[in-house]
């Protein structure tokens, strides 16, 4: 039952944060010709220079993405990003549509020369968005696809690949527009929507410890090995009050996968009690290599 209400939920905020990520370009990007980072910044370009809608050429793209995902990162988490990317193109469709006027043109809901105060508001709703997705175990297809088959073969962060394709997507609007302020207002753009995904999703680039004491060490430890690829360590412990021996699970997993953790810890021993808390750097094998 747990398991069905979870997949329930992921969907869930999956379908909510695709709508205000939708929302963020409907009513302040598109109308002010705003672009930014990702796969999304690119087919917006395309956009303003052909009309082409976004939302398609977006679905265009993650097709061939997706199939790349399903077969690199597993079923799970190609299921959970086909559903964000049809949400994506029904939502942006459904926003360009509610707010086009008689002449074609995308109704601007803060008037003439806002465009700062668009690239603030478009980009936090892009981020509040995103991280709902992220946090949901899935993503927006584009880059981040490209990003996590890379980082699953090179050691290279999936941050810094990011960021090569952002720079190079956000540069290449001034050869559409010829304005640099254009360029200036897509990194801005692209700042505050990478500051309000890390705010949603508390810093999704740390590693989490857990610390569990439960009655259940040896099936837990089972668990997190099936599930999460991860491994533990056993503590023996005494209970200072009982003087009942025991054995502490401690495990260290990727931020991204804490809600997973939880869920399965609550599934095995809802009695158990846990503690968590972020690890600025876990280095070793399932983390990051050490370079000194």
């Amino acid at each position: 039952m747990h398991q069905v209400l979870d997949i329930v939920k992921d969907f869930f905020f999956i379908n909510l944060g695709m709508a205000i990520y939708s929302a963020g370009w409907a009513l302040f990007l598109l109308p002010n010709h705003i672009t930014t980072g990702g796969g999304a910044g690119l087919m917006a370009i395309l956009q303003y220079a052909t009309g082409f809608p976004m939302q398609y050429s977006l679905l265009i793209l993650n097709s061939g993405l997706l199939l790349a995902a399903w077969w690199q990162l597993g079923a799970k988490f190609a299921l959970k990003t086909l559903y964000a990317v049809l949400s994506l193109t029904f939502y942006l469709g459904l926003g360009q549509e509610l707010i086009t006027q008689t002449d074609g043109t995308l109704l601007n809901v803060l008037g003439e020369n806002q465009e700062g105060m668009a690239c603030i508001l478009g980009a936090v709703l892009n981020g509040i968005g995103i991280g709902m997705v992220f946090m949901s175990g899935g993503c927006t297809g584009g880059w981040d696809i490209i990003a996590a088959i890379i980082n699953k073969y090179k050691n290279i962060s999936i941050g810094r690949v990011l960021l090569y394709l952002d720079l190079f997507v956000i540069g290449s609007c001034y050869f559409l527009f010829h304005s640099w302020q254009m360029v200036v207002f897509g990194y801005v753009t692209l700042v505050i929507y990478t500051f309000a995904v890390d705010t949603m999703i508390n810093s999704s680039k740390q590693d989490i410890q857990f610390t569990i004491y439960t009655k259940e060490s040896e099936k837990l430890v089972e668990i997190i090995r099936a599930k999460t690829g991860h491994t533990a360590t056993l503590l023996y412990g005494e209970g200072a009050y009982t003087h009942d021996q025991m054995k502490v699970v401690v495990t260290i997993v990727h931020k991204s996968e804490q809600v997973e953790m939880l869920r399965l810890i609550r599934d095995t021993d809802p009695a158990s009690f846990v503690t968590f808390h972020r690890v600025e750097g876990a280095f070793g094998l399932g983390f990051n290599t050490i370079k000194a």
